[in-house]
């Protein structure tokens, strides 16, 4: 078997990594990484035949008897073992970041703020699991000053896993809340996970960037080499002025004269993603003014907190992710946008376990309290708890039926989700 130094030279040679060939090959190093119900290996020499570099394989029998086919024990341990060699080749300072919210665009936030006077790679999109981080890191170059690294996790052990393979110098946790408890077990389970990253930072004696709003964090944090920030914080202060339709915020540092931001991000959820921008602006020292001219441009989309007109009415996206702190922060935030006329559409929240149904009944009474009337509720485990109250519907698609025939006009709407429940696609019929 070859080693992982010459898959390194063969690497930088033609630095370029690709999966599937269904996209970009040519000129890649094709790593044939295979899933549950295909193997990777059928598809190298395809990669080759529209002009990888090379095919890193893990059986002997797709071997070509020629230099473009580089075997190993397995592919997705070379292709982490790689980045990890990579990764400790270079001098970059590399940032982990994880969260049950907020993660992406707090690290798109990051990123804009850091590339104003950086060469930075950020991870792109979510590929922040234990492909997504190798392939983020193999993007970096011996140019290359920070590295913005997303970690997701679903079980617990993998942020641990991550850790490893990133090596990263600077944590931030966004939040710890109730998600993905089917894997995790329970809400404990889920705080062990997340705080995988600190246990790392603090054993390696990197810096946290903690949230000084956030109990929990602040506790996790105690002892560790830190920077916080928040409206509580002394070091990267800040206030949230205006909460919808965008937040508007004043920040400062140590209490000195502040400066202040408009975004394109709507909601109070969003004030400590911001916040944690201006954080990680002040630690690497960049401008005030070009802090602002970052996250000011930055516009989120992908279903992110968006904002979106339609010739009918007027949107409110969040529909990549739910979980009952998101949901909630969600609808309080709207609350103080909404009139007589707005619209809530929700739908399930995914991966609560036993924990499901009282997770979605909370919502519905939060809903009742802050007294909203026209609401549609969609997927099974809303509708497993229908009422008279809202409307019910089991699926996406139910919805999108009745909204043609009931259209609702010149409302502000919004629409909140789990992905799977592909609420975007109520865009065409609102």
């Amino acid at each position: 078997m070859k080693n992982i130094q010459e898959l390194h030279q063969l690497f930088l040679a033609s630095p370029k990594i690709s999966t599937d060939t269904r996209g970009d090959v040519k000129g890649s190093v094709f790593f044939a990484l295979s899933g549950e119900k295909f193997n990777g290996n059928l598809f190298a020499k395809e990669a080759i035949d529209k002009g990888a570099e090379l095919a890193v394989v893990d059986d002997k029998a797709f071997c070509e008897d020629n230099n473009r086919y580089f075997l190993v024990d397995n592919v997705l341990e070379a292709l982490q073992n790689l980045a990890l060699f990579h990764r400790e080749s270079l001098k970059a300072t590399v940032i982990g970041i994880t969260g049950s919210n907020g993660k992406t665009t707090t690290k798109e936030l990051i990123y804009r703020v850091l590339e104003t006077e950086k060469l930075v790679v950020a991870t792109q999109g979510n590929l922040n699991n234990h492909i997504g981080v190798p392939l983020t890191l193999l993007r970096m170059t011996g140019k290359t000053q920070v590295a913005v690294v997303e970690m997701g996790a679903n079980h617990p052990g993998e942020i641990a896993r991550l850790c490893e393979l990133a090596r990263p110098n600077i944590g931030i946790i966004t939040n710890i809340g109730k998600a993905h408890l089917e894997g995790m077990g329970s809400y404990e389970g889920v705080i062990n996970a997340k705080n995988e990253l600190f246990s790392y930072i603090r054993i390696n004696n990197g810096t946290a960037i903690v949230n000084a709003d956030d109990v929990l964090l602040m506790q996790l944090s105690e002892g560790m080499h830190r920077l916080t920030y928040g409206s509580g914080s002394s070091e990267v202060g800040g206030a949230l002025q205006v909460e919808m339709p965008w937040i508007k915020i004043s920040a400062s540092y140590h209490h000195e004269a502040a400066f202040h931001i408009s975004s394109h991000l709507y909601g109070r959820y969003n004030f400590p993603n911001v916040m944690a921008a201006i954080a990680f602006g002040y630690y690497f020292k960049i401008k005030n003014k070009n802090i602002v001219k970052a996250i000011e441009k930055y516009i989120p989309e992908n279903s992110r907190s968006q904002e979106l007109k339609t010739e009918q009415n007027h949107l409110f996206l969040d529909a990549y992710n739910a979980n009952p702190v998101s949901m909630s922060e969600a609808i309080h935030s709207f609350k103080s946008y909404a009139d007589d006329h707005s619209w809530l559409i929700l739908g399930d929240m995914f991966e609560l376990g036993t924990a499901s149904k009282e997770e979605h009944q909370l919502i519905i009474e939060l809903i009742g309290q802050l007294g909203f009337k026209k609401v549609i509720l969609a997927g099974k485990h809303f509708y497993n708890l229908k009422s008279d109250r809202y409307l019910f519907f089991e699926t996406t698609g139910e919805v999108i039926l009745f909204l043609k025939r009931n259209p609702i006009k010149q409302a502000r709407v919004l629409v909140k989700g789990s992905r799977g429940m592909q609420l975007e696609q109520l865009i065409n019929v609102l």
